[in-house]
């Protein structure tokens, strides 16, 4: 089976050159979304962490819907803060706002020096068809 490259209309425009998703076999993999309010890159982020949060859940939630998916199927995720001290709590109080208690993915969550566009959050998934 040959891979799917998708490019979700309405997901904000790519920081760099990749596919907003890529499928093969079922397996649904999303690149990480940065927290922009529309679809320009220009855009610019929300404020606080709390904010930014939500943004990039939206933004992974139009990516899935885009590929006929929901959060439901999200398996894994990988989060990647900048401030991580300041924002882990926070980060965690909004994320687990998006799945309920017992079907929450798999996870791992990072500290980074950095983000495109000076993000303080990013967020990728793994999803299955």
């Amino acid at each position: 089976m040959q891979p799917i490259f998708h490019m979700i209309a309405g997901a904000p425009d790519p920081v760099a050159p990749f596919s907003h998703a890529v499928e093969a076999d079922g397996w649904v993999f999303v690149t990480g979304q940065m927290p922009f309010a529309g679809t320009s890159v220009d855009d610019p982020y929300p404020e606080g962490i709390e904010a930014q949060t939500h943004q990039v859940m939206k933004n992974l939630e139009t990516v899935l819907a885009g590929c006929g998916l929901g959060l439901g199927h999200v398996l894994s995720a990988r989060i990647f803060l900048t401030h991580f001290d300041a924002d882990y709590a926070a980060m965690n109080a909004v994320y687990a706002s998006y799945f309920p208690p017992g079907r929450r993915p798999a996870r791992t969550c990072i500290g980074v020096s950095g983000l495109a566009k000076g993000a303080r959050v990013e967020i990728d998934f793994v999803a299955r068809r």
